[in-house]
C-alpha cells in the first residue's frame, strides 16, 4: 500500500511539474511581457530621449497582449518607437501588422528596419514602406536620419539585415553630421563588430539589436540553438564605449514556445 501510495504522489507531482512548465512554454513566458528599463543618459532630465524597442514581433495576430503593449506605450509616451526587425514573416501578415500599428499613437515617431524574415517571407517592402508611412514611422535600409527633442538632435541609423539583407555601415552613414550622437537600430548582432570598427564616424553610444530571441528555449543556461547571425551575443548588454542591447523580442519563430526566454520590451532613456 505504502509503495502503490508513493508511486501515484511520484506520478502527480510530474503531472503537475509537466503542467506547469507546458503552461510556462505556451503562455506566460510568451504573453506577459518583460518590461526592462534603462537609463543610460548623461543628460538633464528636459533633454533625454525615450526609445521603446520592439523587436521580433513576427505578428500574425491581433492578441489581447499586443493590445496591452501598445497601450503602456501609448500611457508612456515616449519619444522613439523602434522597430528592430522582424516585424512579420509572411507578406500575408502586412494587414495585421497595420493594426498593429493603428493602436499606437500616431504622433510618436516610429523608425523600423528590415529583419532576415522580411526577406525570407518574401514581404512586399514597398507595400510594408506605406503602412510604416501611414503611422508616422520611418522604414530606414542602410539610411540615416535624425530626430530632434527641445535643442538636442540625435542621428538614427538604420542598418539594413545582415543575413538576408546587405548590411552596410558604411552606406548607412553617408551624409552624416558626426558631431551630433548616434542610436544604431541593426538586426543581427553578429554585426556589431563591423559597427564598432566605424565607431569614429559613427559616434553612437547605443545599438538595438533583436533577432536571437534570447535563445527562444533554454535549460538552465543552456541554448540548444542560435540563429545564424547572432555571432556570440544572446541577449542584454554588451560592449563599453559603445553599447549593444540584443533584445529577447515579443515574437516567436518556427516553434510557438519559449523556455526561459521571456518575451520582452526594453525601454531606453538615452
Amino acid at each position: 500500500m505504502k509503495i502503490n501510495s508513493r508511486r501515484k504522489f511520484i506520478k502527480r507531482v510530474i503531472l503537475a511539474i509537466t503542467s506547469l512548465a507546458v503552461i510556462d512554454m505556451f503562455w506566460f513566458e510568451r504573453y506577459i511581457i518583460d518590461w526592462n528599463y534603462f537609463d543610460i543618459s548623461n543628460e538633464d532630465k528636459d533633454s533625454k530621449i525615450k526609445v521603446v524597442q520592439l523587436s521580433d514581433l513576427h505578428i500574425q495576430s491581433i492578441k489581447r497582449f499586443h493590445k496591452s503593449i501598445a497601450s503602456k506605450i501609448n500611457e508612456m509616451k515616449p519619444d522613439l518607437v523602434c522597430f528592430t526587425g522582424d516585424a512579420l514573416d509572411d507578406n500575408n501578415n502586412l494587414e495585421v501588422l497595420n493594426l498593429f500599428l493603428e493602436l499606437l499613437n500616431p504622433s510618436i515617431k516610429k523608425y523600423a528596419i528590415l529583419g532576415n524574415w522580411e526577406y525570407w517571407g518574401n514581404v512586399n517592402i514597398k507595400q510594408l514602406n506605406k503602412i510604416y508611412k501611414l503611422h508616422n514611422c520611418e522604414l530606414l535600409i542602410n539610411e540615416n536620419t535624425t530626430f530632434t527633442k527641445n535643442n538636442r538632435t540625435i542621428n538614427v541609423i538604420g542598418i539594413d539585415d545582415f543575413v538576408g539583407g546587405t548590411a552596410n555601415i558604411e552606406q548607412s552613414i553617408i551624409g552624416i553630421n558626426s558631431n551630433n550622437k548616434a542610436l544604431v537600430l541593426n538586426h543581427c548582432p553578429q554585426y556589431f563588430d563591423t559597427i564598432k570598427a566605424k565607431q569614429k564616424a559613427v559616434n553612437a553610444n547605443l545599438v538595438l539589436s533583436g533577432h536571437t530571441h534570447g535563445g527562444q528555449i533554454t535549460f538552465l543556461g543552456i541554448v540548444p540553438f542560435k540563429p545564424q547571425g547572432s555571432g556570440h551575443f544572446l541577449k542584454g548588454f554588451y560592449g563599453k564605449k559603445l553599447k549593444m542591447y540584443v533584445s529577447k523580442g515579443i515574437g516567436t519563430s518556427i516553434l510557438p514556445i519559449r523556455f526561459g526566454s521571456r518575451a520582452e520590451v526594453a525601454v531606453f532613456d538615452i
